[in-house]
């Protein structure tokens, strides 16, 4: 019985959040606490609500994440200077390093993931998952 695209791509990416899961469970990250952390990394004094538009996930699910690095010590949480009820996240040094070891083991996943292909096979499945995401 031959899938639909959606239900293979689907599975692979459970598959591959499994992976990450286990991957940083010894650190006590999961892949979603990962991808927010990420995420205010690279963007210092992001508010809430852009991590939930960047992810596709709902503010109250960003903000359960957001609250869970918060009290690990690993962002902090400082008032806008203009909108003082919009909270901007910034990663503490320890989130900071905390991000650096989650990165590097899933580095180490997404090595092994393409492992496989070639690199034209890779840069297939790169442009056509990029495309699936732009067009949302």
């Amino acid at each position: 019985m031959d899938l639909r695209l959606d239900d293979l791509l689907r599975r692979a990416a459970t598959i591959q959040r499994l992976r990450t899961d286990r991957a940083l469970a010894d650190l006590g990250v999961t892949q979603g606490q990962f991808a927010v952390l990420a995420i205010i990394v690279a963007n210092p004094a992001i508010p809430n609500a852009d991590i939930a538009r960047i992810e596709g996930l709902t503010p109250q699910t960003v903000s359960v994440i957001v609250a869970n690095l918060v009290r690990r010590g690993v962002v902090i949480r400082t008032p806008h200077a203009v909108h003082g009820r919009i909270q901007q996240l910034e990663a503490t040094a320890a989130g900071v390093e905390l991000f650096g070891m989650c990165k590097e083991r899933a580095e180490k996943l997404s090595r092994r993931l393409s492992g496989e292909l070639t690199p034209d096979e890779l840069r297939t499945v790169r442009r056509w998952l990029s495309a699936v995401a732009a067009r949302g």
